[in-house]
């Protein structure tokens, strides 16, 4: 349960954001411990659904060692996605609707089944696989409000919805190909920038699913049928400077793109 120390470090961090102030370093005051971060961000999602929707998926952060690299931390985090915060590919998203937008290229994955709430035996990513019926290729809009990344400290980025502003995604399909060795390719403008792999997340997207049911169990929720589950970044984030077209092609699942523009 929410305490008044987390609500009132939610609201805090739901003025900083309307006000763009800059992403502080140090976490919310209540946030002694990353359980304790989890609370604020529960209750700072609780005042982003007002207006933005209510909680339809998740996103995993940090679950491959290039992003652990880039932001300085050894562990993967989630936040909540939000109803009017996911778009269809082919989106054109502003630069300016965001303190620094970023974009996450990613396999997504779509909850056919609830998985249980303090589940005895933790998933896997063979059991979890039971209760995913479809996947897709997707683009994660993070905003991290400039964010330095030399002071980062886990508990601010999962306090603050693991910097979630939306997400981009293509069909789901079903069957699939193995995961672990599907390549997934970023390119802006049709030429390719950057590349990498399902394995590059945890070894293998549905261990990040399965991370996040156990998370989610400890806690006493679960995920629903109908929600979907952000694995991850395969390659380090973008932070556009210029106008642009960005296109994510995983081999076998799909095809996802996004214009950003002023």
């Amino acid at each position: 349960m929410d305490t008044p120390s987390a609500e009132r470090d939610a609201h805090a961090l739901y003025e900083e954001h309307a006000r763009r102030m800059r992403f502080r370093s140090a976490p919310p005051a209540s946030a002694t411990t990353v359980q304790a971060a989890y609370d604020v961000q529960r209750a700072y999602v609780a005042l982003l659904c007002r207006n933005a929707g209510a909680v339809v998926g998740y996103k995993i952060g940090l679950t491959s060692p290039r992003m652990q690299a880039m932001c300085g931390i050894a562990e993967p985090v989630f936040g909540a996605v939000l109803a009017r915060r996911v778009h269809r590919s082919g989106v054109q998203l502003k630069r300016s609707d965001q303190g620094r937008l970023g974009l996450e290229f990613e396999i997504a994955a779509r909850i056919g089944r609830d998985t249980d709430t303090g589940a005895s035996v933790p998933y896997t990513a063979d059991t979890v696989r039971a209760h995913v019926d479809g996947v897709c290729a997707a683009i994660e809009v993070v905003d991290d409000r400039h964010a330095d990344y030399s002071a980062l400290d886990v508990r601010g980025l999962v306090a603050d919805n693991a910097w979630n502003a939306g997400v981009v995604l293509s069909d789901f399909v079903a069957p699939w190909p193995d995961l672990p060795s599907v390549e997934g390719v970023v390119g802006v403008n049709g030429e390719p920038i950057d590349r990498g792999f399902g394995r590059d997340v945890l070894g293998d997207p549905l261990v990040v699913v399965a991370w996040l049911a156990n998370h989610l169990a400890a806690r006493g929720e679960r995920l629903s049928a109908g929600q979907f589950v952000m694995t991850g970044s395969l390659v380090p984030t973008r932070f556009p400077a210029d106008n642009a077209r960005y296109r994510f092609d995983v081999n076998g699942i799909g095809s996802v793109s996004a214009t950003v523009v002023d």
